[in-house]
């Protein structure tokens, strides 16, 4: 069989999209990512990512090794292992136990800062990577392929449309209109704040070098993972992919608080209006009865660097029709961050994926044979990260639940 030289879009330029386009440039295969944000820098995308097995195998077998290289060498330093949880005066709780086979291997990556993967995968794209591109319709011609329009009015035609523009896909919206996915109820402020920032307000020692949870009886659960770089990422990027600049961030801690929205003390609208310093005086002051040594971890977070999510999931993950429109991520399998599972299913994904799409390209497999084929183990895993992600959820604020009396959004 000879190549067959076929087009894909890519439309979304998160981490899914991306390692999807890393794994397809590694191929030799044609494509080009459609980004509705006008450039790189204009939205952080979260903080710590925790990687686990199945995502740092997919990663590598997208990424070329010096990118490989410059992931490990930007990822955490490791120091303590596992764990801890505690209720808000530091008295320690029970806490589930996670096995990972990979053990205590040195060049493993267990945990990457997000916005750094996200410019590392982007490295070696830039000619493929189209910014201010808002997806507005797909049209399928009767030869099978695929025309992309978008709100600027230009059109990109190909053979494939992979869906990867996240939980507000507008590609699904198209497709698959009612599988959207349902509101767990739970609302969440995500901050950050410097390590040094945070040993001066009075972070307790063993707090400082794991992923600690803080479940509070007030209805407040705060989750605190620390990020610490092996190098410095400016450096590391000099080094092992010369041009690349990556931001020069400094050790800090994630901090996520989640409250479910029957405690939060006022309404929907109120939530999502508050700015930057308006979620941080919040979670400060829903956090003002605690242990003295967490009490000031959103009073001296970057605020510039805090926002509000809702947590969301679909359940059950839903196939789509077998075709040249095939789901990528959260698009089709949507679910909380807890532990990174939503991240890690996308970027297993995107490996599995590539590998198919690059078989089709040479002429190895038939298109239709091989979506199929990634769809039926893409339901069967991600069906499987929405369980554990809810598992992890339901176990630090009871109230989650996906069913009746839940919001589809």
């Amino acid at each position: 069989m000879s190549r067959s030289g076929m087009r894909v879009l890519v439309i979304g330029g998160g981490i899914g999209g991306l390692c999807l386009a890393q794994g397809l440039r590694k191929a030799g295969v044609d494509f080009t990512v459609y980004e509705r944000d006008g450039g790189a820098d204009d939205r952080r995308q979260g903080y710590r990512l925790r990687i686990s097995p199945e995502g740092e195998a997919s990663l590598r077998a997208c990424l070329p090794p010096a990118l490989q290289e410059l992931l490990l060498a930007t990822s955490h330093e490791r120091g303590e292992s596992g764990l801890d949880a505690y209720d808000e005066q530091l008295n320690p709780q029970w806490t589930p136990s996670f096995d990972d086979p990979r053990g205590e291997r040195p060049d493993k990556i267990d945990a990457v800062d997000r916005d750094t993967l996200r410019r590392v995968l982007l490295a070696g794209l830039e000619q493929s990577v189209e910014y201010g591109k808002a997806f507005t319709r797909c049209e399928r011609r009767p030869d099978g392929r695929v025309v992309a329009h978008f709100t600027d009015g230009s059109t990109a035609e190909g053979d494939v449309l992979i869906a990867a523009d996240g939980a507000n896909s507008q590609v699904r919206r198209q497709f698959l209109p009612e599988c959207r996915p349902v509101d767990l109820g739970v609302r969440t402020v995500f901050s950050r704040i410097t390590r040094e920032d945070a040993v001066r307000a009075g972070l307790p020692e063993p707090l400082q070098d794991r992923f600690s949870y803080v479940i509070g009886t007030d209805g407040g659960h705060l989750g605190l993972m620390p990020m610490s770089f092996r190098g410095r990422p400016r450096d590391a990027a000099a080094r092992l992919w010369p041009g690349l600049v990556l931001p020069d961030s400094e050790n800090y801690y994630m901090a996520v608080l989640n409250v479910h929205r029957e405690d939060l003390g006022m309404t929907d609208e109120e939530f999502f209006a508050l700015d930057g310093p308006g979620l941080c005086r919040f979670a400060a002051g829903r956090t003002s009865g605690w242990h003295p040594g967490l009490r000031g971890i959103f009073r001296n977070a970057q605020s510039e660097l805090t926002f509000g999510v809702a947590l969301r999931a679909h359940q059950p993950v839903t196939r789509w029709e077998t075709g040249s429109v095939v789901p990528l991520g959260d698009a089709v399998h949507t679910m909380p961050p807890s532990g990174g599972v939503g991240a890690n299913t996308a970027v297993r994904d995107a490996a599995a994926l590539a590998e198919l799409l690059a078989a089709v390209d040479r002429g190895e497999r038939e298109f239709t044979a091989a979506v199929t084929e990634y769809q039926k183990a893409m339901v069967e895993y991600a069906t499987e990260g929405v369980e554990m992600s809810l598992r992890i959820a339901r176990w630090s604020i009871k109230k989650v639940g996906v069913g009746e009396g839940a919001d589809a959004v």
